[in-house]
Order: C-alpha cells, then structure tokens, then sequence
C-alpha cells in the first residue's frame, strides 16, 4: 500500500490550503484513514480522522471549525481542507491508513494506523 501525500506549502495567517493524500494498493470500504501532524520538537497529534465509508469523522478541538476531512471515492483520495491557518499550525503533515474499522474512540490514536504517507510541510507565515 502506497500514501502520497502532496499540497503543503507556505501560506500567510488566515489563508487557506488543502491537502490531498493518494492512497493505493488496497481496497477500501470501512477503513480508518485521517491526518495527523508533527511540529518541530513536538511531539505527532492527532488533527482529523474518518471511516472511509463517510459514516463517522472527528476533528481534534484545535482545529475544529477551521479543518474538515473528506474523500473521494473514485480518486482513492484523501483530502485536509484547512482555513483561518494560524503560525501554530505549522508543521509536517501525514496521512495515515488503518487495516481496521475504528470507533470513533480510536480514530484519533495513532497507533492504530499501520499506514502512513511522506509526510507534506504547511508552512504559516507572514
């Protein structure tokens, strides 16, 4: 199984960016796929997470009400819509797929995703 994830960038305070993550070499139907991100001298946390059937999302508090998670079926693509971007969201950002159909619970736990992309820098700054 392949994760390529790309459209990172530098964007000033408050501009938008969305991040795309390719997935391929596996069926998906139910799977836990999400985001997660890692600062410099941070540890990773956890940003955004779904069920690839669409039937649950979650959003970590940080970013809620300014990143949404979604798919695309026939792409095999996962996207990270992300507005109002902030300095403190800078950081690496890495899309990760499950084996298992999470629970809401573990979605956001990166342990249980066995899968992960390159990783795409977002870079806010003015």
């Amino acid at each position: 199984v392949q994760l390529q994830a790309s459209g990172g960038g530098l964007v000033q305070p408050g501009g938008s960016l969305r991040l795309s993550c390719v997935i391929s070499g596996r069926t998906l139907s139910n799977q836990g796929v999400g985001w997660f991100r890692q600062a410099q001298g941070k540890e990773r946390e956890f940003v955004a997470a779904m069920r690839w059937s669409g039937s649950t999302t979650r959003v970590s508090d940080s970013v809620r009400g300014r990143f949404s998670i979604t798919r695309d079926r026939a792409k095999n693509t996962l996207y990270l819509q992300m507005v109002s971007l902030e300095p403190e969201d800078t950081a690496i950002y890495y899309c990760a797929l499950s084996q298992r159909n999470l629970i809401y619970s573990s979605l956001g736990d990166s342990v249980n995703y066995e899968d992960w992309g390159q990783g795409t820098l977002v870079t806010v700054s003015s």
